[in-house]
């Protein structure tokens, strides 16, 4: 208990210190307001780094959502099977048509996420 105590007491002290002693950071200049106002989030980053932060959420959002699709119609697909094979067992027919109904509502809830991220970010600058 001595040791969990003290490691835990280690770690509370590193990321004290980590906390206390931070970097100072500024803002960028403003030149005029014409050159500030609607920037926002494209223009976030470092020198060297593509400045469409729109692009790059657009891509992990839809990659995931992608994913999300395709484990809802494999859930479509295992619900089915169990359905087909369920020998008229009320409780296993049950257990398989939520299965496909609860795979639906993913796959219903996937799409209109696509499409409201797509609006997002093509229509809100």
């Amino acid at each position: 208990m001595k040791k969990v105590v003290q490691a835990t007491s280690i770690i509370a002290l590193v990321v004290g210190i980590g906390l206390v002693v931070g970097s100072t950071t500024f803002a960028a200049d403003c030149t005029s307001a014409a050159t500030c106002i609607g920037t926002g989030a494209n223009t976030a980053g470092g020198s060297g780094q593509n400045g469409d932060l729109g692009g790059l959420i657009k891509t992990v959002v839809n990659t995931l959502l992608y994913v999300l699709g395709a484990a809802a119609v494999l859930m479509i697909v295992i619900g089915g099977i169990r359905y087909v094979t369920s020998q008229g067992d009320p409780a296993h027919i049950k257990s398989a048509k939520d299965t496909i109904l609860y795979s639906v509502i993913g796959l219903i809830v996937a799409i209109l996420a696509y499409a409201l991220v797509n609006f997002v970010v093509t229509n809100v600058k």
